[in-house]
Protein backbone atom coordinates (compact mmCIF):
# COMPACT_ATOMS: atom_id res chain seq x y z
CA UNK A 1 0.00 0.00 0.00
CA UNK A 2 2.66 2.64 0.63
CA UNK A 3 4.36 1.21 -2.32
CA UNK A 4 1.66 2.28 -4.33
CA UNK A 5 1.23 5.41 -2.78
CA UNK A 6 5.22 6.42 -3.50
CA UNK A 7 4.71 5.38 -7.29
CA UNK A 8 1.68 7.37 -7.50
CA UNK A 9 3.10 10.78 -5.48
CA UNK A 10 6.29 10.24 -8.17
CA UNK A 11 4.00 9.67 -11.17
CA UNK A 12 1.73 13.06 -10.50
CA UNK A 13 5.03 14.67 -9.82
CA UNK A 14 6.79 13.88 -13.18
CA UNK A 15 3.06 14.79 -14.62
CA UNK A 16 3.62 17.97 -12.71
CA UNK A 17 7.08 18.23 -14.31
CA UNK A 18 6.30 18.15 -17.50
CA UNK A 19 3.08 20.24 -17.38
CA UNK A 20 5.16 22.93 -16.32
CA UNK A 21 7.90 22.48 -18.76
CA UNK A 22 5.19 22.39 -21.32
CA UNK A 23 4.04 25.82 -20.04
CA UNK A 24 7.40 27.75 -19.96
CA UNK A 25 8.04 26.02 -23.58
CA UNK A 26 4.96 27.40 -25.17
CA UNK A 27 5.77 30.81 -23.49
CA UNK A 28 8.99 31.27 -24.86
CA UNK A 29 8.57 30.15 -28.89
CA UNK A 30 4.91 32.03 -28.40
CA UNK A 31 5.99 35.15 -26.83
CA UNK A 32 9.80 35.60 -26.46
CA UNK A 33 11.42 34.03 -29.92
CA UNK A 34 9.18 35.82 -32.32
CA UNK A 35 9.90 39.30 -30.59
CA UNK A 36 13.55 38.72 -30.52
CA UNK A 37 13.76 38.68 -26.27
CA UNK A 38 15.58 35.92 -24.26
CA UNK A 39 15.20 34.21 -21.16
CA UNK A 40 17.60 33.48 -18.67
CA UNK A 41 20.24 30.45 -17.93
CA UNK A 42 21.00 27.87 -20.72
CA UNK A 43 17.79 28.35 -22.78
CA UNK A 44 19.34 32.15 -23.18
CA UNK A 45 22.35 31.13 -24.51
CA UNK A 46 20.44 28.55 -27.40
CA UNK A 47 17.92 31.61 -28.31
CA UNK A 48 20.84 33.79 -29.19
CA UNK A 49 22.55 31.04 -30.97
CA UNK A 50 19.13 30.33 -32.53
CA UNK A 51 18.95 33.82 -33.62
CA UNK A 52 22.40 33.44 -35.30
CA UNK A 53 22.37 29.91 -36.95
CA UNK A 54 18.88 28.45 -36.60
CA UNK A 55 20.42 25.55 -34.31
CA UNK A 56 17.13 24.22 -32.31
CA UNK A 57 16.75 25.99 -29.15
CA UNK A 58 15.70 22.70 -27.48
CA UNK A 59 18.38 20.38 -28.77
CA UNK A 60 21.15 23.51 -27.75
CA UNK A 61 19.62 23.80 -24.26
CA UNK A 62 20.23 19.55 -23.64
CA UNK A 63 23.73 19.96 -24.84
CA UNK A 64 24.57 23.04 -22.95
CA UNK A 65 23.65 21.54 -19.68
CA UNK A 66 25.60 18.10 -19.91
CA UNK A 67 29.24 19.76 -18.75
CA UNK A 68 26.58 20.76 -16.03
CA UNK A 69 24.94 17.76 -15.18
CA UNK A 70 28.03 15.90 -14.99
CA UNK A 71 29.58 18.65 -12.62
CA UNK A 72 26.42 18.24 -10.83
CA UNK A 73 26.79 14.27 -10.58
CA UNK A 74 30.52 14.96 -9.00
CA UNK A 75 30.19 17.26 -6.85
CA UNK A 76 25.92 17.15 -6.00
CA UNK A 77 25.45 13.87 -5.68
CA UNK A 78 23.04 11.24 -7.62
CA UNK A 79 20.13 12.16 -6.22
CA UNK A 80 20.16 15.28 -6.93
CA UNK A 81 21.49 14.70 -10.57
CA UNK A 82 18.43 12.52 -11.72
CA UNK A 83 16.02 14.71 -11.00
CA UNK A 84 17.89 17.45 -12.73
CA UNK A 85 18.66 15.27 -15.90
CA UNK A 86 14.71 14.13 -16.28
CA UNK A 87 13.82 17.85 -16.19
CA UNK A 88 16.13 19.32 -18.83
CA UNK A 89 15.20 16.47 -20.71
CA UNK A 90 11.37 16.86 -20.68
CA UNK A 91 12.27 20.89 -21.03
CA UNK A 92 14.76 20.84 -23.74
CA UNK A 93 12.40 18.24 -25.95
CA UNK A 94 9.27 20.16 -24.69
CA UNK A 95 11.38 23.08 -26.48
CA UNK A 96 11.85 21.62 -29.54
CA UNK A 97 7.86 19.80 -29.69
CA UNK A 98 6.55 23.63 -29.53
CA UNK A 99 8.67 25.13 -32.08
CA UNK A 100 5.68 25.47 -34.69
CA UNK A 101 4.24 27.95 -32.08
CA UNK A 102 6.93 31.18 -33.45
CA UNK A 103 4.22 31.43 -36.68
CA UNK A 104 1.07 31.58 -34.18
CA UNK A 105 2.93 35.09 -31.95
CA UNK A 106 -0.23 36.30 -30.35
CA UNK A 107 0.88 39.71 -29.78
CA UNK A 108 3.35 42.45 -32.29
CA UNK A 109 4.53 44.83 -29.31
CA UNK A 110 7.68 44.08 -27.48
CA UNK A 111 5.89 45.12 -23.80
CA UNK A 112 3.36 43.05 -23.92
CA UNK A 113 5.36 40.04 -25.16
CA UNK A 114 8.24 40.47 -22.18
CA UNK A 115 5.22 40.77 -19.99
CA UNK A 116 3.29 37.61 -21.12
CA UNK A 117 6.06 35.80 -21.63
CA UNK A 118 7.60 36.55 -18.02
CA UNK A 119 4.45 35.78 -16.66
CA UNK A 120 3.92 32.50 -18.42
CA UNK A 121 7.01 31.47 -18.19
CA UNK A 122 7.19 32.02 -14.50
CA UNK A 123 3.80 29.78 -13.77
CA UNK A 124 5.97 27.37 -16.03
CA UNK A 125 9.16 26.92 -14.28
CA UNK A 126 6.93 27.71 -10.69
CA UNK A 127 5.17 24.44 -10.99
CA UNK A 128 8.50 22.68 -11.73
CA UNK A 129 9.63 24.09 -8.87
CA UNK A 130 6.74 23.61 -6.51
CA UNK A 131 6.96 19.79 -7.63
CA UNK A 132 10.57 19.67 -6.59
CA UNK A 133 11.88 19.75 -10.19
CA UNK A 134 14.78 21.60 -12.03
CA UNK A 135 15.32 22.43 -15.45
CA UNK A 136 18.90 22.84 -15.20
CA UNK A 137 21.27 25.49 -16.46
CA UNK A 138 22.37 27.92 -13.91
CA UNK A 139 20.69 26.07 -10.58
CA UNK A 140 23.28 23.99 -10.86
CA UNK A 141 25.95 26.60 -10.84
CA UNK A 142 24.68 28.51 -8.43
CA UNK A 143 23.99 25.01 -5.94
CA UNK A 144 27.77 24.40 -6.86
CA UNK A 145 28.57 27.90 -5.43
CA UNK A 146 26.39 27.62 -2.85
CA UNK A 147 27.84 24.67 -1.45
CA UNK A 148 31.66 25.08 -2.10
CA UNK A 149 31.86 28.50 -1.44
CA UNK A 150 28.84 29.63 0.64
CA UNK A 151 27.75 32.11 -1.98
CA UNK A 152 24.31 33.35 -2.74
CA UNK A 153 21.80 30.70 -5.43
CA UNK A 154 20.29 33.92 -6.65
CA UNK A 155 22.87 36.28 -7.03
CA UNK A 156 25.46 33.87 -8.85
CA UNK A 157 22.07 32.88 -11.27
CA UNK A 158 21.76 37.01 -11.41
CA UNK A 159 25.45 37.69 -12.16
CA UNK A 160 25.37 35.09 -15.21
CA UNK A 161 22.27 36.22 -16.61
CA UNK A 162 23.42 40.18 -16.54
CA UNK A 163 26.46 38.50 -18.85
CA UNK A 164 23.37 37.10 -21.27
CA UNK A 165 22.16 40.55 -21.01
CA UNK A 166 25.42 42.25 -22.09
CA UNK A 167 26.19 40.04 -24.83
CA UNK A 168 22.67 40.46 -25.82
CA UNK A 169 22.85 43.80 -25.75
CA UNK A 170 25.73 43.88 -28.05
CA UNK A 171 24.18 41.56 -30.85
CA UNK A 172 20.90 42.90 -31.11
CA UNK A 173 20.71 46.00 -30.11
CA UNK A 174 20.17 47.80 -26.13
CA UNK A 175 16.26 47.61 -26.64
CA UNK A 176 15.73 44.13 -26.73
CA UNK A 177 18.15 43.07 -23.75
CA UNK A 178 15.75 46.46 -21.57
CA UNK A 179 12.48 44.18 -22.44
CA UNK A 180 14.24 41.04 -21.53
CA UNK A 181 15.09 42.43 -17.76
CA UNK A 182 11.53 43.47 -17.55
CA UNK A 183 10.16 39.28 -19.11
CA UNK A 184 12.82 38.11 -16.30
CA UNK A 185 11.49 40.62 -13.92
CA UNK A 186 8.17 39.32 -14.55
CA UNK A 187 9.29 35.59 -14.99
CA UNK A 188 11.02 35.95 -10.94
CA UNK A 189 7.86 37.66 -9.41
CA UNK A 190 5.07 34.76 -10.84
CA UNK A 191 7.29 31.89 -10.06
CA UNK A 192 8.10 32.91 -6.77
CA UNK A 193 4.06 33.58 -6.29
CA UNK A 194 3.85 30.14 -7.49
CA UNK A 195 6.35 28.43 -5.15
CA UNK A 196 4.49 30.26 -2.08
CA UNK A 197 1.16 29.49 -3.26
CA UNK A 198 -1.99 31.35 -3.95
CA UNK A 199 -3.84 30.68 -0.50
CA UNK A 200 -1.97 33.72 1.00
CA UNK A 201 -3.59 34.61 4.66
CA UNK A 202 -3.04 37.14 6.91
CA UNK A 203 -1.34 36.30 10.55
CA UNK A 204 -2.66 38.64 13.49
CA UNK A 205 -0.97 39.24 16.66
CA UNK A 206 -2.61 41.18 19.18
CA UNK A 207 -1.21 42.28 22.24
CA UNK A 208 -3.65 43.60 25.17
CA UNK A 209 -4.54 43.21 28.64
CA UNK A 210 -7.78 42.51 27.10
CA UNK A 211 -6.94 39.30 25.41
CA UNK A 212 -9.82 37.02 26.44
CA UNK A 213 -12.43 39.67 25.50
CA UNK A 214 -10.67 40.53 22.01
CA UNK A 215 -10.79 36.41 21.73
CA UNK A 216 -14.11 36.28 22.41
CA UNK A 217 -14.96 38.56 19.44
CA UNK A 218 -12.83 36.90 17.11
CA UNK A 219 -14.67 33.24 17.51
CA UNK A 220 -17.86 35.09 17.01
CA UNK A 221 -16.85 35.75 13.30
CA UNK A 222 -16.02 32.16 12.69
CA UNK A 223 -12.26 32.44 13.44
CA UNK A 224 -10.39 29.98 15.82
CA UNK A 225 -7.60 31.90 18.22
CA UNK A 226 -4.65 30.48 20.20
CA UNK A 227 -3.15 32.24 23.26
CA UNK A 228 0.34 32.68 22.99
CA UNK A 229 2.26 33.15 26.19
CA UNK A 230 4.34 36.80 26.53
CA UNK A 231 6.38 39.16 29.02
CA UNK A 232 7.07 42.24 28.56
CA UNK A 233 10.82 43.09 29.00
CA UNK A 234 10.06 46.28 30.95
CA UNK A 235 7.27 45.73 33.16
CA UNK A 236 7.99 41.75 33.25
CA UNK A 237 4.05 41.63 33.54
CA UNK A 238 2.68 37.92 31.90
CA UNK A 239 -0.11 38.41 29.51
CA UNK A 240 -1.40 36.14 26.64
CA UNK A 241 -1.07 37.07 23.12
CA UNK A 242 -3.85 36.90 20.53
CA UNK A 243 -2.57 35.00 17.51
CA UNK A 244 -5.21 34.55 14.64
CA UNK A 245 -4.63 33.50 11.07
CA UNK A 246 -7.31 34.90 8.66
CA UNK A 247 -8.68 35.66 4.81
CA UNK A 248 -7.60 38.88 3.80
CA UNK A 249 -11.22 40.29 3.65
CA UNK A 250 -11.88 39.54 7.39
CA UNK A 251 -8.60 41.17 8.59
CA UNK A 252 -10.94 44.50 8.84
CA UNK A 253 -13.27 42.89 11.37
CA UNK A 254 -10.29 42.14 13.47
CA UNK A 255 -9.50 45.05 13.82
CA UNK A 256 -12.42 46.71 14.25
CA UNK A 257 -12.98 44.38 17.19
CA UNK A 258 -9.53 44.67 18.60
CA UNK A 259 -10.12 48.25 18.44
CA UNK A 260 -13.48 47.92 20.19
CA UNK A 261 -12.72 46.23 22.98
CA UNK A 262 -8.94 47.92 23.59
CA UNK A 263 -8.41 51.33 21.26
CA UNK A 264 -4.79 50.62 22.94
CA UNK A 265 -4.17 46.94 21.95
CA UNK A 266 -0.91 46.43 19.73
CA UNK A 267 -1.46 44.55 16.47
CA UNK A 268 1.23 42.77 13.91
CA UNK A 269 -0.34 41.81 10.89
CA UNK A 270 2.03 39.79 8.36
CA UNK A 271 1.27 37.81 5.81
CA UNK A 272 1.25 34.02 5.57
CA UNK A 273 1.66 31.72 2.55
CA UNK A 274 0.82 28.11 2.37
CA UNK A 275 -1.70 28.02 5.35
CA UNK A 276 -2.50 24.65 5.71
CA UNK A 277 -5.23 22.72 8.62
CA UNK A 278 -8.53 23.35 10.12
CA UNK A 279 -10.31 26.15 8.44
CA UNK A 280 -8.09 26.43 5.68
CA UNK A 281 -7.13 23.10 3.67
CA UNK A 282 -9.40 21.38 5.75
CA UNK A 283 -13.27 21.70 7.18
CA UNK A 284 -13.56 24.40 9.11
CA UNK A 285 -14.84 24.80 13.25
CA UNK A 286 -18.16 26.47 13.67
CA UNK A 287 -18.59 28.68 16.31
CA UNK A 288 -21.86 28.72 18.11
CA UNK A 289 -23.16 31.94 20.65
CA UNK A 290 -24.45 30.79 23.30
CA UNK A 291 -26.61 33.09 25.49
CA UNK A 292 -29.06 33.37 28.46
CA UNK A 293 -32.33 33.05 28.77
CA UNK A 294 -31.68 37.37 28.58
CA UNK A 295 -30.62 36.60 25.18
CA UNK A 296 -27.61 39.64 25.67
CA UNK A 297 -24.77 37.87 27.97
CA UNK A 298 -22.75 35.38 26.36
CA UNK A 299 -21.32 32.52 28.50
CA UNK A 300 -17.85 31.62 29.34
CA UNK A 301 -15.97 30.94 25.87
CA UNK A 302 -14.94 27.54 27.78
CA UNK A 303 -18.41 26.44 26.82
CA UNK A 304 -18.20 27.10 22.91
CA UNK A 305 -19.20 23.93 20.96
CA UNK A 306 -17.81 23.46 17.47
CA UNK A 307 -18.31 20.88 14.64
CA UNK A 308 -17.21 20.06 11.83
CA UNK A 309 -18.77 21.66 8.26
CA UNK A 310 -18.51 18.42 6.60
Amino acid sequence: MIHLKMMRHRLLRYVGITLGCLIASCSINLFLVPSHLLTGGATGIAIIVYYLTQLPIGLQTFLYNIPLLMAAWKTLGHGYTVDVVIGTGIFSLCLDLTRFLNAYAPVNDLMLAAIFGGVFNGIGYGIVFRMNGSTGGFDIVGAIAKKYYSLNMGGVIFAFNCMIMCVAAFLFGVAPAMFTLICMYMNAMVTDKVIAGFNSRKAVLIISDRAQQIADGIMEVGRGVTFLHGQGAFTRKERNVVFVVVKLTQVSKIKLIAHAVDPHAFMIIMSANEVMGRGFSEPGIAFRRFIHKDKNQLVHPEHLQWHDDR
